[in-house]
């Protein structure tokens, strides 16, 4: 199972999740074992769940449209839609405030 270390606001949180897993879709049914994850619509469109990626990001697709029309040039800088990925390997997260991403 893959493990996904989650920093914010100065805390870490460390769990595993099954493989293929959206995490802002286990957040909403209340299965995600990080309670500070920030997110909205779960569909790419408000980008409250952007992330940057800190390790990991090899395991993971191609950004998608959805994550190159939120994120623009943040793409580059390692930032993704947390909505929009399936985890399947070890992966490690940090979510800033809305106010330090835009």
């Amino acid at each position: 199972m893959p493990t996904i270390t989650f920093h914010k606001n100065g805390q870490t949180h460390v769990g595993e999740v099954q493989e293929n897993t959206n995490l802002v879709v286990r957040a909403g049914i209340k299965q995600f074992p990080f309670p500070h994850l920030t997110y909205g619509c779960g569909m790419g469109k408000c980008a409250k769940c952007a992330c940057r990626v800190l390790d990991g990001a090899e395991h993971l697709p191609a950004a998608n449209w959805k994550e190159k029309k939120q994120l623009g040039e943040r793409l580059d800088q390692g930032w993704r839609l947390a909505c929009q990925l399936w985890i399947t390997q070890d992966i490690v997260l940090e979510q800033a405030e809305m106010q330090e991403v835009q």
